[in-house]
């Protein structure tokens, strides 16, 4: 079967010929109807040895944003039939250590592999997945579901992790909230908390698109971080937010998001845009949370898959066909796409 792979060291992923895999015992396989693109994607063109987590090598397929229906299944499987439409787990993980029977299999202590990430993805026909790995998507189709699989869920990861302090009247700042992972943060706030959400990017455009009730839009561009913060500490009424989200994760936007927060509150790193925050005396409010939020757990997907079936989480998504993969990742790296890449093989 034709599939999008990564070759070796020097070289960028490319169209190439792979096996169409078979279900073992556990397993299910995949007809795959979309696969979503990250900016995780896009490391790969230009790794090198040392460069990704240990024992990530070439070559493997792509893609961990996988959706699809399920075309066989393997021996012993009965929780799931033939034709089912699922979102996949990318997370490769043993299931028995401590963090997987704790419900941190995003980071098990023997994985650190993931589907399009070190092992064969979605970005092909058909991939297998254990059983246990599918979420069944209901009326949702697998493109439109793709992005939950990573975007979706590592989100909605962070939003649970500060749901703690968002009681009735308090705030939540998303920075970068018209970006992949911060719309689906601002929605995931709305649905889950009765927090009022303060939205913020650069572009004016991408924050119209997350309006709405208890939402305020805060446009940064062209504000230097002490502006901004002046800004939020403005919109909080000057104590600061509960809550703030990070989705970006520059220098500047981890500064602005501590000068938001307040004591006792929660500051998630989501985004991982290469910067650091120092923290210590001074640097973050007293008693704040900080903590770098990764990825998401099977149950986290779970949950936002529901929201999704509900209709409080939408996904904005522009699917090409299979031969245009390399034209999404230049898209992607250029900030030339307003939606969720997503591949439909198929087509």
């Amino acid at each position: 079967m034709p599939a999008f792979r990564w070759l070796g060291w020097g070289v960028a992923p490319g169209l190439a010929e792979a096996e169409v895999p078979t279900a073992g015992p556990g397993e299910v396989l995949v007809r795959v109807g979309g696969a979503g693109i990250c900016r995780s994607d896009l490391v790969l063109a230009e790794a090198t040895p040392g460069s990704l987590p240990a024992g990530i090598a070439p070559p493997f397929t792509t893609g961990h944003e996988i959706a699809g229906w399920v075309e066989e299944v393997g021996p012993g499987v009965t929780a799931v039939a033939p034709g089912t439409p699922v979102v996949c787990d990318h997370h490769v993980c043993c299931g028995v250590c401590p963090r997987c029977r704790h419900g941190q299999d995003q980071l098990c202590e023997r994985g650190g592999f993931s589907r399009g990430f070190g092992v064969d993805g979605g970005m092909a026909p058909y991939v297998v997945v254990p059983a246990t790995q599918v979420v069944p998507l209901g009326r949702l189709h697998p493109t439109e579901a793709a992005p939950l699989a990573c975007a979706g869920r590592t989100a909605y990861h962070a939003v649970h992790r500060v749901s703690r302090v968002l009681s009735p009247g308090s705030t939540a700042v998303v920075i970068g909230a018209g970006g992949g992972l911060g719309r689906y943060g601002v929605q995931i706030l709305r649905a889950t908390t009765a927090a009022r959400v303060v939205a913020v990017d650069t572009s004016a455009e991408r924050l119209a698109e997350v309006a709405g009730p208890g939402v305020e839009l805060v446009p940064s561009a062209g504000t230097s971080t002490e502006g901004l913060v002046a800004r939020l500490q403005e919109a909080t009424g000057g104590g600061g937010a509960e809550a703030v989200l990070d989705f970006v994760g520059t220098d500047d936007t981890l500064r602005a998001a501590a000068g938001a927060a307040q004591p006792f509150g929660a500051l998630a790193i989501v985004g991982a845009g290469g910067g650091s925050l120092d923290v210590g005396w001074g640097s973050v409010p007293g008693e704040c949370e900080v903590f770098v939020s990764r990825g998401g757990s099977l149950a986290d997907l779970h949950d936002v898959v529901t929201l999704a079936e509900s209709g409080a989480v939408s996904s904005t998504v522009e699917v090409f066909p299979f031969d245009r993969v390399t034209d999404a990742h230049d898209r992607l790296r250029d900030g030339r796409l307003a939606a969720r890449a997503v591949v439909a093989p198929s087509l």
